[in-house]
This record gives C-alpha cells, structure tokens and sequence, in this order.
C-alpha cells in the first residue's frame, strides 16, 4: 500500500479510501454480509481510511461500518460529517453549534467508538455563520472527540471564511476525468495551504469502471437512473451525455491495456497522479473489487499518457472544466 500525510496533520491514510456511501442503501442492492467481509479484507490489504456520513442512509453506513470494524477500529481512520439530513431546515443543512454537536454524538454511537479520526461538514449551511460553525468543530477538538475537521463540497471563498475562524486541515471533493473544475483553483489553494485532500467519485460513479454500455440502466433505487445533480457530478449520467462518455471509456481502455492495467486501474491512477490528493475514495461491494483495485499502486502514467487522455476527452468534446459552481442551487 502506498500512505502520503493527510495534509498538515500527524494522520497518515493510504492512497485508496473505503468509501460507505453504498452501504447507505441508496447506491442499488448490497449485502451486510459482503461488506462486512469487504471491510475486514480492506484492513487486510493496508487501506486504513474509511469514509461514511450520517446522510448515507440515515445512518445505516455508520451502523454498518462501525459493526464491520469491531475491535478493528483503532487501526483505521474513520472520516464521517455532519450538518446534513435535517428536514426542518433550507436543502436539509443545519450546521448550528447545536446541531453539529447531537450529530457527532449520534455518529460516535452509530459507528460504536468514542472519538472521530476526521469530522468534515458535509455541505455549507449559508442560513448560518461559518464563525458558529467553525467554533463548533474547534469545541469538538478540545474535547477530544475529533482528531482533525474540516469541509466538503464548500467554494473557495466559504473555506477562506471558515479559515478565518478556525484552520482547516482535510477537504472533500469530487474528481476524476470527466470531471476537473477543482483542479483550477480549488486544489492549487489547498496544497498552498498543506490541507489534506479526499477525493470522491475517481471512477465518475462507475462510468470509468468500465463496464457500462450505451444500453446501461439503472434501478429506481439507484441515484444514477435520474442523471444526478449537475452541480456535483457535472451531469455524467445525464440522458444526452451517457451514450457519449461511454464511447469515451471505450476509447481510454487501450491506454489501460497497454500498461497491462484495466479501465479502473488508469482512472484511479489519474487521480492520484494529481499531487494535492491524499486519498481517491472507491466504494466497494465485495472482496473480489477490492483486491482488483489493487492494481493502481506502484506505477505512474507518463507525461504522454496524461496528453492521450487528454486528447480523447477533446475528440468527444467533453467539458472537463464545465462553469458550474460546486452547489449550483446556493
């Protein structure tokens, strides 16, 4: 396995992340079983971050991730959020000093340990200052609760307000090749500043696994089937985009190919490729995907295959730096 520093921080996380949002059940079928198997094989291989929210599921990826990690749980990082699920409040986000403080409760019970590695705020709350919410995180610190905060899915300027307050030290955020708008600004700001980096989506969902064709759907409980929200995920799925950005994959493989590598491989190695990123999140299903992923560790793409990557993307004239805010509806 291959660590890198999570920022300034004294947390060191391997280069591959467990990402939980699947085990919140809104990501198609998955077994309790399998993932509880998928886990264990994880800490195994050396992946010792794992990533899961309250907003995954209600809380079933925290129940379902700290029932997995048992005893195991002082050997990994576990990075959850908050601020997010609240039905009484404007897009459910309520990041109040007093909300932020029964979230972090219910998740330490929920995933059955007594102190958080990473807490991030999942989606800015404007309805309430960033000074409130700041001293919040910093309040949860003191106590020993969390071990280090930050932010996720914020723009520039509200992670600068924020920073005013109370440092951040970890961020998340969505990249892969279909989607790069955090490399113009975003990512340059954070190595500026030695804020560690996590990475959703490396794989556009699935799309840049490999495995989908033009006649690819997906079941009413699965997010894809609608397209998902623009704002992060740039609209892969989107009825007049899918055909196309599959014909893409397709024309990626023989990159793949040639360094002996699958599609998967190629897409999660482009985005550790990028040097503010500490960790790539990939949601796992079984041991079978998680020993295959694998693969991306101890090689690098070339000057020449990041530049044949590049031209695909320009053939199919794919929008790789789309002008979206992060959260368009703000």
């Amino acid at each position: 396995m291959e660590y890198r520093m999570f920022g300034r921080t004294d947390i060191t996380v391997s280069v591959l992340g467990f990402g939980c949002w699947e085990m919140g059940g809104t990501y198609g079928d998955i077994g309790e079983t399998q993932v509880i198997a998928a886990v264990n094989r994880a800490i195994d291989l050396g992946i010792n971050c794992f990533d899961t929210a309250p907003a995954y599921g209600r809380g079933q990826s925290e129940r379902t991730l700290g029932k997995a990690l048992g005893s195991r749980r002082k050997d990994v990082v576990v990075v959850t959020k908050c601020g997010v699920g609240y039905a009484d409040r404007p897009k459910g986000r309520d990041s109040r000093l007093v909300s932020i403080m029964s979230s972090v409760e219910q998740s330490l019970r929920d995933l059955q340990t007594d102190y958080l590695d990473v807490l991030l705020v999942h989606w800015p709350d404007v309805t309430t200052p960033f000074d409130e919410t700041m001293h919040a995180l910093d309040s949860i610190v003191q106590q020993g609760k969390v071990r280090a905060v930050g932010v996720s899915n914020f723009n520039l300027g509200q992670i600068k307000e924020c920073a005013a307050t109370r440092r951040i030290e970890v961020v998340q955020y969505g990249l892969n090749m279909f989607d790069r708008r955090m490399e113009q600004e975003m990512f340059p700001y954070f190595l500026e500043q030695g804020i560690g980096v996590m990475v959703y989506g490396p794989l556009a969902f699935g799309l840049l696994a490999g495995a989908f064709t033009e006649d690819t759907t997906f079941g009413q409980n699965d997010w894809r089937a609608t397209g998902g929200r623009p704002g992060w995920n740039v609209g892969v799925f989107a009825e007049e985009h899918f055909q196309r950005n599959v014909r893409v994959v397709e024309a990626l493989k023989p990159i793949a190919e040639q360094r002996g590598k699958k599609m998967p491989h190629l897409a999660l190695r482009w985005v550790l490729s990028n040097p503010a990123v500490s960790v790539a999140l990939v949601g796992t299903r079984t041991v079978e995907e998680l020993e295959d992923n694998m693969a991306v560790l101890e090689w690098a793409l070339s000057g020449n295959d990041m530049a044949e990557i590049d031209e695909i993307f320009a053939r199919y004239a794919v929008d790789t730096h789309p002008d979206i805010v992060i959260d368009p509806e703000e």
